[in-house]
């Protein structure tokens, strides 16, 4: 059942004040794919802009932050914790990011893991875009959320 509509088909946002609070955490994932040239400068910390993998992991904790601005049904958490790790993959010149939200609350933060994990993404494009316009950003996803009435979730 969607519960982000009303009885006359209107979008609310859903009414979490009976819910038990409970420890929630989302693990989410995406992956940008680039040039050789651009991995190797990403990897030996050589791109013009500055820290690129450390810009993307503030960028996606602030993202994190901000997602109940970003996507309108969103209910604004209090966010216990954010990590944000990349995986150099050289074999396949990609960059895979992983974001793990923690909250202790009435809903989860898989949006919060999602927003975090596509920023940094976003934020890696940004700053090698100027060497590399034809990088691609691919298979963004819900890994893992743990918490709620529906427990543990683990996508295969």
């Amino acid at each position: 059942m969607l519960t982000h509509f009303n009885k006359d088909g209107k979008a609310i946002m859903v009414d979490v004040t009976e819910k038990n609070e409970t420890k929630r955490e989302a693990i989410t994932s995406g992956k940008i794919f680039m040039n050789f040239e651009t991995f190797q400068k990403v990897k030996d910390g050589t791109i013009e802009k500055g820290d690129v993998l450390g810009v993307a992991r503030v960028a996606g904790i602030m993202a994190a932050k901000k997602t109940s601005d970003l996507i309108p049904m969103c209910h604004p958490l209090f966010i216990t914790g954010v990590d944000i790790a990349f995986i150099l993959n050289e074999e396949k010149l990609m960059i895979e990011a992983r974001a793990t939200v923690k909250t202790q609350g009435k809903t989860g933060v898989e949006m919060e893991a999602l927003t975090a994990v596509t920023t940094s993404l976003l934020t890696i494009y940004d700053m090698c875009k100027a060497i590399d316009k034809a990088m691609t950003i691919t298979d963004i996803k819900l890994c893992r959320k743990i918490g709620g009435k529906s427990g543990e979730f683990i996508n295969e």
